[in-house]
């Protein structure tokens, strides 16, 4: 062969080995869970760039005519419209949903999935007396609990619709700017959902309870505040970590990585409720469930 086609086959090559760093091999890596959180704390800034890349406009709709090409910042006709003038309306509305949502149950309605719910939930109640005591007992999440503490987690889960919402208004970007509203009101709907619970439920947190103690008679025994506060059922970072992400893995959908990132980040802060001892698993469990309920099927209903 001729020594001048050697460049040639090295470009070649190359061009090969960048393709397959491309190939779906690398867009289906998983992120381990310390990573997914630290990704979603930055994704404020990383994925502002996000809606610009979605609207990009491709040469067939290019050839689309104005009067008929979508308009990105606009919401789908599975979504409705937020704004800071409809904010307050928008939340009162959804509390009306929430707290009238057992007469839907009266009209034969959503029975499976409540079924499902509370018979999960129940279930791990059950088995909190077994497998609570492992983790109340041991130090093996010492290091994960240092980096997934509450006051760092509450500070990310709140973090990240402010980053969008600052960084929204900054890039011109009214899809993030409502993305982060719809965050916020999820976040919200959510905490009203967990004071009223813990208010009624008044269970233990497991840190309540000696290594040696009884894990069975946790409910109605925390006096620890008339709010609420600091008892245990249901999970409340779970459940404002949940809503927000169901709400960016919704918006951002056409992304394959951001469901993941969004939901890996809820899961390892619900983990970390656990080993911290802050709350049972079954906790965990409810305010996934509940965060989750709440932005999908209240605040990004089809209006």
């Amino acid at each position: 062969m001729h020594p001048a086609a050697y460049p040639a086959l090295r470009m070649i090559s190359w061009g090969d080995e960048n393709r397959s760093m491309d190939g779906p091999t690398s867009r289906r890596f998983k992120p381990p869970l310390p990573v997914c959180l630290l990704a979603c704390l930055s994704g404020g800034v990383l994925c502002l760039p996000l809606h610009a890349q979605e609207t990009q406009r491709t040469p067939e709709t290019q050839q689309t005519t104005p009067s008929k090409a979508p308009k990105p910042d606009m919401p789908t006709a599975k979504e409705r419209d937020v704004s800071w003038r409809t904010l307050p309306q928008n939340f009162l509305r959804d509390q009306k949903e929430i707290w009238l949502f057992p007469r839907e149950l009266g009209k034969g309605r959503h029975w499976l999935p409540v079924v499902g719910v509370a018979g999960a939930t129940a279930i791990l109640i059950a088995a909190d007396p077994h497998d609570t005591p492992y983790f109340r007992r041991t130090g093996s999440f010492k290091g994960f609990n240092d980096v997934f503490s509450g006051p760092i987690t509450a500070s990310g889960i709140a973090l990240v619709p402010v980053a969008f919402l600052v960084g929204g208004h900054l890039h011109k970007d009214s899809y993030a700017q409502k993305t982060a509203l719809l965050a916020g009101e999820a976040y919200a709907n959510s905490a009203v959902v967990e004071i009223a619970l813990k208010v009624a439920t008044r269970r233990l947190r497991p840190s309540d309870i000696p290594p040696t103690g009884n894990f069975s008679d946790t409910f109605f025994d925390s006096h620890k505040s008339v709010t609420g506060a600091n008892t245990s059922f249901p999970s409340g970072h779970t459940m404002s970590a949940f809503a927000v992400a169901t709400v960016f893995a919704h918006r951002y959908r056409r992304h394959r990585w951001v469901p993941w990132v969004a939901y890996g980040a809820a899961a390892a802060v619900g983990f970390s409720r656990v080993t911290l001892q802050s709350h049972f698993p079954s906790d965990v469990f409810l305010g996934a469930a509940l965060g989750y309920s709440i932005s999908k099927f209240v605040v990004l209903r089809p209006r």
